[in-house]
């Protein structure tokens, strides 16, 4: 949850999300990048990131990481369109995290869920 994070939120769920628009030359280039950074990706692993699966659990690498293709955002330019800039970093909206955060539906995510929707309103409050 290092995106929220990034905007202030003060909960973390002690893993990265990495969140790219799904095409083939993407996934294939995660999982290549994803190697280089020293995770060793089993190749059904690999093969689940190259295929654009929407999200993928990895827990053998430098971090624990959840590569996502957008569960419960529309498109990747929607996205994208509604990204924030914090210190020249790209970031999802909030409300897109929410949004992935729902779709993806885990244990963790639904007891985060009703701590993120309250640091949302905290957080448009304080950019009006």
């Amino acid at each position: 949850m290092p995106w929220a994070i990034l905007l202030g939120y003060p909960d973390t769920t002690q893993d990265a999300d990495v969140f790219v628009e799904k095409t083939p030359e993407n996934a294939a280039a995660v999982a290549e990048a994803l190697r280089e950074l020293g995770f060793p990706l089993t190749e059904p692993q690999a093969d689940e990131v190259r295929r654009g699966k929407d999200f993928v659990q990895i827990r053998n690498g430098p971090f624990d990481l959840d590569h996502v293709f957008a569960p419960g955002i529309e498109t990747f330019d929607d996205a994208w369109a509604r990204r924030v800039e914090v210190e020249g970093f790209p970031v999802c909206h909030l409300d897109d995290i929410i949004a992935s955060k729902k779709a993806a539906n885990r244990v963790r995510d639904r007891e985060t869920l009703p701590r993120l929707i309250a640091f949302r309103e905290y957080w448009l409050g304080r950019r009006r």
